[in-house]
């Protein structure tokens, strides 16, 4: 009986096709198929490369299915390589399935490093980066959204996400809104390629420029939030006294926004503690 293959979950390009590491081509060139989110896309990225394997598909409508015939495959002898679209496969993208089947079943999983866009993001945003935690996308509705982001309100560690052309105008004003406005942040657009953008500041500022410019609301998108910081329970404490006075004069909802804008607290600490609605006669 033929020893077990090996899974090799290899990093592509996030954009500029130089960084696909030498290790990565002799893997691509030596394994028997390559498992691809999407195979069109892998078909072209092999192609320039000069790379002619099977591609299978394995995405997140199929991956439970197929999960059990590729390790069936890999028992057999064969070796795979797994590839997401870009960057470094189940960070954010499909994988996780089969990597545990393949675990499971005894097989060997090796890593081939290479790009991944929150990190080459974090490296370049000029945030704190010794402690950070990794979101993904944030929920798609607005209101899904703003839970999250006030659930991470008062998280000491730099945030990190990726989001999409179509709602990052709306997902940067629901930071501003639940984190704070003058919260420093930074924003990367297109990392690698040719219009390659990296904007820092305030969440508020930041939105400015994209709201003043439609050019930086195109492109693939990772946003980083500085955690709060030590003078969090200040502007927390301040937002509260403020949300007490104003509630005095308008609806609980408007006087927690104004109260949030104001001191740059988040919103949604704004409900809790001391910052009950005051009575009414």
């Amino acid at each position: 009986m033929p020893a077990p293959g090996t899974l090799h979950v290899v990093a592509t390009p996030i954009g500029n096709l130089g960084d696909l590491s030498a290790r990565a081509l002799e893997v691509l060139r030596a394994v028997d198929a390559v498992c691809a989110e999407d195979t069109r896309h892998t078909r072209r990225l092999l192609a320039h490369f000069g790379i002619e394997r099977p591609l299978l598909a394995v995405h997140e409508h199929n991956e439970g299915d197929i999960a059990s015939k590729l390790v069936a495959r890999l028992l057999a002898g064969e070796s795979l390589a797994l590839v997401s679209d870009a960057g470094t496969p189940l960070v954010s993208d499909p994988g996780f399935r089969l990597v545990r089947a393949a675990r499971e079943a005894g097989i060997k999983v090796s890593p081939v490093p290479g790009p991944c866009a929150f990190v080459a993001a974090l490296s370049v945003a000029g945030l704190p980066s010794d402690r950070f935690v990794f979101e993904g996308f944030l929920p798609a509705k607005s209101s899904a959204r703003r839970e999250r982001l006030a659930s991470l309100a008062s998280e000491p560690r730099t945030l990190v996400f990726y989001e999409s052309a179509h709602r990052i105008a709306e997902a940067l004003a629901d930071c501003a809104t639940e984190l704070g406005g003058e919260r420093p942040a930074a924003l990367a657009r297109e990392l690698t390629k040719l219009f390659e953008t990296v904007l820092d500041g305030t969440l508020a500022g930041i939105r400015a420029v994209l709201d003043a410019d439609e050019h930086q609301r195109k492109g693939e998108f990772v946003l980083l939030v500085q955690g709060a910081g030590e003078d969090a329970d200040a502007k927390v404490a301040e937002g509260r006294r403020l949300y007490a006075k104003l509630c005095e004069h308008l609806k609980p909802s408007q006087a927690a926004k104004l109260a949030a804008e104001l001191s740059g607290a988040p919103r949604k600490a704004l409900y809790g503690g001391d910052a009950r609605e005051p009575a009414r006669e």
